[in-house]
């Protein structure tokens, strides 16, 4: 039985944390460019400094700068996006976090989105 106070789990897919260095960035306009936090086979979340203008693309490209991967031209659905609280008060950067779902993979995409995760997560999100 599901206690009310716990939050209940609705990911299909696990979620694994990422080497540092990997980023995401989401076009076009490339407006949204960040370092990873976390992915899955179902989608990823990362941090970017929130500008002025909010651009929402439609595809995200994925790199990892000391292994020279990257993936581009993911099909995304932005899931949420907001605020992140910052440590610093008098920061006047506006820090975000960005949660994305995958949708219409290309098998060449699905590969190498897998292949990915085997060879470059950290351990479970």
């Amino acid at each position: 039985m599901i206690s009310k106070n716990e939050p209940v789990e609705r990911r299909k897919h696990r979620r694994f944390q990422v080497y540092h260095g990997t980023y995401v960035a989401i076009g076009p306009p490339y407006g949204k460019v960040g370092p990873m936090i976390d992915i899955s086979m179902g989608g990823l979340s990362f941090r970017y400094v929130h500008q002025k203008e909010r651009t929402n693309g439609s595809y995200a490209n994925i790199f990892l700068t000391e292994a020279n991967f990257h993936l581009e031209k993911v099909p995304i659905k932005t899931i949420l996006d907001f605020e992140v609280t910052d440590e610093s008060p008098s920061s006047s950067t506006k820090t975000r976090r960005c949660g994305l779902q995958f949708h219409d993979l290309t098998h060449d995409q699905a590969s190498q989105l897998e292949f990915f995760i085997q060879n470059y997560h950290t351990g479970e999100a």
